[in-house]
């Protein structure tokens, strides 16, 4: 479904991404993983059309789209979560739910306000509460929530656990999870790679703008240079007694 090849990007002439290049099949769920400051919110904003890529290209379904304009892009149906939520506060759950439409453009709904709120009942609760007054972790559901409005065919998620205690972390985890298992396409940048490798399929980790492994999320918990770096002491010493012959 997306296909980016050498994509370079940056800011005020100064480079971040240096010749990324993903794939991302479609039903797959698959994530991006990195430490600060690796590019992983970049490559978001390029694949949306929020920042104009600099050389390579990005393409949806076969058709390229780099450069085009980010509302075109989102009404082909590709749409994003973006890192902060980006809610408006001053309006209700239910006025910030009902803007998720102005995406849909000539595409059919997807997803209603009945299976928005199925999957977080808390917004229908609150759906008359001013968005700003909701907790970061209602907000990040909320954020989720408005996209769906919009029948995204693949749905782009920044840092969604960011902020959240690790029980709304697990709960919006396993939302997308089960939105993935009903057909969703999903592109999932995240800092806790941990979590992020157990919710995905396939995955790739991108350091100072280069991609410098990539592969099942499974084989990739696995990797010693991938649990050295990126998992920390508590992932390599959990791996080891896994790996132990006294663990089998």
């Amino acid at each position: 479904m997306l296909e980016i090849s050498g994509l370079h990007a940056g800011y005020s002439g100064n480079e971040v991404l240096h010749g990324v290049s993903v794939t991302v099949a479609q039903g797959d769920m698959v994530a991006i993983i990195g430490p600060n400051g690796a590019g992983k919110s970049t490559l978001l904003n390029c694949i949306s059309g929020l920042l104009g890529a600099t050389g390579g290209s990005i393409k949806l379904d076969g058709r390229d789209i780099t450069g085009e304009a980010a509302f075109r892009i989102s009404r082909s149906g590709l749409l994003q979560v973006p890192e902060g939520r980006q809610i408006l506060g001053e309006l209700s759950v239910l006025e910030n739910l009902q803007l998720g439409v102005t995406a849909l453009h000539h595409r059919k709904p997807t997803h209603d306000l009945r299976r928005v709120y199925t999957l977080f009942p808390i917004l229908e609760e609150r759906s008359q509460q001013r968005a700003g007054s909701l907790s970061g972790g209602q907000q990040q559901m909320l954020a989720i929530g408005r996209a769906l409005m919009g029948a995204p065919r693949l749905l782009l998620l920044d840092e969604p656990s960011l902020g959240l205690s690790p029980l709304l972390a697990k709960v919006v985890l396993s939302a997308l999870r089960e939105l993935n298992r009903e057909g969703l396409t999903i592109l999932l940048v995240e800092q806790n790679a941990r979590a992020a490798l157990r919710a995905t399929k396939h995955a790739f980790v991108l350091e100072q703008g280069s991609i410098v492994h990539q592969g099942p999320s499974e084989e990739l918990a696995r990797d010693p240079d991938v649990i050295a770096h990126y998992l920390g002491q508590a992932g390599a010493a959990k791996t080891a007694v896994a790996a132990s012959p006294a663990a089998h």
